[in-house]
């Protein structure tokens, strides 16, 4: 019998908002100007509370940081898709998205000075940070079958790096929501690295988008730096989930414009001429024109924000300094019923803590 083709599948690619602003009216989603100014004000303020956290973290007043810095929209744009009781889940740089889900800035500096403290007092339906890398996707599609099992209107939204898609977890959870349809939404924020690996060292794929169609779903490629591309990607990923068409997997394709984190020098494996030519696609800039050519924004606007937002960041930055952690909490939330090995290394520590401090 003659070879035939028995399957022929292709990745769209999505922008509305070019890096010079020009954006494609046939695209553009209908949004009113407060949700734009949102939008930006969530963008520059992410990148305020990168700068202060990457200055902290030099001046040794934090632990190791991941900067989000030029990835802003692809973490926003998907975050302001969802619905409050929609399900987040979270790798270690979507400091945006928690910003948009309402996680106060308090909260993320406390995490990043070294206290799970932070993560008791999250807004429901957040997860804490993943520091693993994938170890969240499974989770995030358990609770997108346990929803969807209770007959629930909730999707499930989690975020990871192009790395992860090297990882097991990714591949099991993907497939594990393609046999069952569930109410997911992928969201991989490709920066092109993978700590130091580039993306074309990690996979021979054209795009990482097209994984999701072998585990029997879409997969879709946006311009990552565009937030009116991502949150549209997003906001129709959510819409065919809660009708019953199951998950998407939504590729941002972006760019980190800092270190993988403040342990790592990018100089050793890149070219300072490529993110040169990556800044010139900056997702807050592009976005700044097009609210412009809107009459939303001038620099009067920026001058007051930038103060604005600056003090907030400062006033979160002085509580999370102010904070005292309960060193007892690394105990309590292991078990239902602490064993007695845990309750004797509690009370060693306990002891050592007081006599440290004097008491």
């Amino acid at each position: 019998m003659p070879r035939r083709k028995i399957l022929d599948m292709s990745v769209d690619w999505l922008q509305i908002l070019d890096p010079e602003g020009n954006v494609d009216e046939d695209l553009e989603p209908k949004l009113d100007n407060g949700t734009l100014e949102k939008f930006y004000r969530t963008m520059v303020l992410t990148r305020l509370f990168d700068d202060k956290a990457l200055k902290l973290q030099r001046q040794g007043r934090m632990l190791t940081y991941g900067s989000s810095l030029g990835q802003e929209a692809s973490a926003i744009g998907g975050a302001y898709a969802m619905n409050p009781d929609d399900w987040f889940f979270p790798s270690f740089r979507e400091h945006g998205a928690q910003i948009a889900r309402g996680i106060p800035l308090k909260l993320l500096y406390i995490y990043w000075m070294g206290s799970e403290d932070a993560n008791l007092t999250l807004p429901p339906r957040n997860f804490p940070v993943a520091i693993p890398v994938s170890t969240q996707i499974p989770h995030a599609v358990g609770a997108a079958w346990a929803a969807k099992i209770q007959k629930q209107n909730t999707v499930s939204v989690v975020y990871f790096g192009d790395g992860a898609t090297s990882e097991g977890d990714f591949h099991e959870g993907m497939n594990f929501a393609g046999v069952f349809k569930t109410p997911t939404v992928f969201i991989c924020q490709n920066n092109q690295y993978a700590i130091s690996l580039p993306r074309e060292r990690q996979t021979a794929s054209k795009t990482l988008a097209q994984k999701a169609l072998a585990y029997g779903f879409e997969g879709i490629q946006v311009d990552g730096n565009d937030v009116l591309a991502v949150y549209s990607a997003t906001r129709a990923a959510l819409d065919k989930a809660r009708a019953g068409g199951g998950p998407t997997m939504i590729e941002c394709f972006t760019y980190r414009m800092s270190a993988h984190t403040t342990s790592d020098d990018p100089s050793k494996y890149r070219q300072m001429a490529e993110v040169e030519e990556w800044k010139k696609k900056d997702p807050i800039k592009r976005f700044q024109i097009y609210l412009s050519k809107k009459g939303i924004w001038n620099q009067d606007y920026e001058n007051n924000l930038i103060k604005e937002l600056t003090e907030q960041v400062e006033k979160a930055v002085e509580e999370a300094e102010s904070f005292k952690p309960d060193v007892e909490n690394m105990f309590r939330y292991v078990y239902a019923e602490m064993p007695p090995d845990l309750r004797e290394q509690r009370d060693e520590l306990l002891a050592y803590v007081s006599k440290k401090m004097g008491r």
